[in-house]
């Protein structure tokens, strides 16, 4: 261990997130929350959803699209009132097929061949159903400009999604013209559009009513939260703020050269460096280097550490779980992934120390992020608020919840505001069904 003990202070003195820091990440992404209300120049996009909090008392039966991620679900979801939520009934399917027969992210796949596969989903999910038109909230989790609540031009992909056609173009009315060549236009009314984000707030409000900030740390990685001053000429309203995109934060060499050769260099810089779908990229940056400059494992560059992205939060997760002595479930990790059936114990411990370093710079950086909101949204430390978190990474990465609060906690210092972090889960499916309530409500007002 005595060789490998500098290598691993360097890398953790680059990884190292200190409360200070913290402070500091906290005020430049306010004063990016302020630039971007005020439509001046900001990493944060700070989008209208043309929704306010639900009241908790919508009901009815409702119908939920889910787009954003590995897997595309739709569901029909129950609402009681009072909080209560029920899904009667979910299809899904994963976005890429699992043994390579399709894959609707890639750049010669059509947007009517994306939103056909969508519109099958929702066929399936509706079969049987009879009586009025079901209402169809639709949650669309990528950069999108929001004209209306029912309409949302999509800015740019991202989370390495290429399907052509999209960009620049109306996702409501694309869902609109695939139902009708389905032949569900007269069963579905797509009423809202919404992003994951603001799902996952919605979903928690409903039964929450301190709830007012919600977040996403799952694939990729973004943040919404209420606005209450008046702005673009509405009352209080739900702030989808992009938070992926901030860019003014501490990179390393490893997060700059990740960013080089991802699709969209220059833009989602924040969620390049926290988000499941980039954390292991990042530590396989940080391997490749080990094994150029210091020799770790003794072997040239191959393998799944030649790959770009064949390293994923899963393994991230396997890595940090292994608390036996010898870290076996690492060694038999390197034998089964990385075809390599002899390593060191120093070898092995430093896997898992690069993981440590990447998931809790993660933790510190969002938890930066959260203080910038809470700091803005009641900056006299006056009320009560909930942060409703959905997502893989969040939920399933060992220590990510800990070090979360820890650092939310520490990076308040002496005048802490009285926040829960709450993982809701499910919220950008269901938050869909409750921003189709919310817009039905309003149609029922006099």
């Amino acid at each position: 261990m005595d060789r490998w003990k500098p290598v691993l202070q360097r890398l953790e003195e680059q990884f190292c997130i200190s409360p200070e820091m913290m402070q500091e990440v906290a005020q430049k992404f306010q004063n990016a929350i302020g630039a971007g209300l005020a439509s001046q120049k900001s990493s944060l996009k700070m989008l209208p959803s043309y929704l306010a909090r639900p009241t908790g008392q919508e009901q009815g039966l409702f119908l939920a699209l889910d787009f954003g991620g590995t897997n595309v679900r739709v569901s029909q979801v129950e609402l009681g009132g009072n909080g209560r939520i029920r899904v009667l009934r979910r299809v899904a399917k994963p976005i890429k097929g699992p043994k390579g027969d399709y894959d609707y992210t890639q750049k010669q796949v059509t947007a009517e061949e994306l939103f056909n596969f969508l519109a099958s989903l929702i066929a399936e999910a509706v079969e049987g159903h009879t009586g009025e038109p079901i209402r169809l909230g639709h949650t669309f989790s990528f950069p999108s400009r929001q004209k209306d609540i029912g309409h949302a031009e999509l800015i740019h992909w991202a989370k390495e999604f290429c399907t052509s056609g999209v960009e620049g173009q109306d996702v409501g009315q694309l869902l609109t013209e695939a139902l009708a060549r389905k032949g569900l236009d007269g069963r579905v009314e797509p009423v809202a559009i919404i992003n994951d984000t603001v799902g996952t707030l919605l979903t928690a409000a409903y039964g929450d009513e301190d709830a007012d900030i919600g977040t996403i740390l799952g694939t990729g990685h973004n943040t919404c939260y209420v606005e209450t001053n008046p702005i673009f000429g509405k009352g209080p309203m739900i702030i989808n703020m992009e938070s992926g995109n901030f860019d003014r934060l501490p990179f390393t060499a490893y997060d700059d050269a990740l960013d080089s050769y991802s699709h969209k260099p220059g833009e989602q810089r924040l969620e390049k460096m926290v988000s499941g779908h980039y954390v292991g990229e990042l530590v396989r940056c940080m391997l490749l280097d080990l094994m150029e400059k210091e020799g770790w494992l003794g072997l040239p560059e191959q393998g799944i550490f030649a790959r770009p992205f064949a390293i994923r939060a899963e393994d991230l997760s396997l890595w940090l779980s292994d608390r036996s002595t010898d870290l076996e479930e690492i060694e038999r990790w390197l034998h089964l992934r990385a075809s390599i059936n002899t390593s060191k114990f120093d070898e092995r411990y430093t896997l898992r120390s690069l993981a440590e370093m990447v998931v809790q710079r993660s933790a510190r950086l969002v938890a930066a992020t959260y203080l910038a909101v809470l700091n803005h949204r009641d900056p006299e430390a006056k009320s009560s608020h909930t942060i409703a978190v959905d997502g893989s990474l969040y939920e399933r990465m060992p220590g990510y919840r800990k070090a979360l609060q820890e650092a939310l906690t520490e990076a308040q210092g002496s005048h802490p505001v009285e926040v829960k972090v709450r993982l809701t889960k499910a919220g950008s499916e269901v938050g869909a069904a409750i921003a189709a309530a919310v817009v039905s409500s309003r149609r029922r007002l006099p």
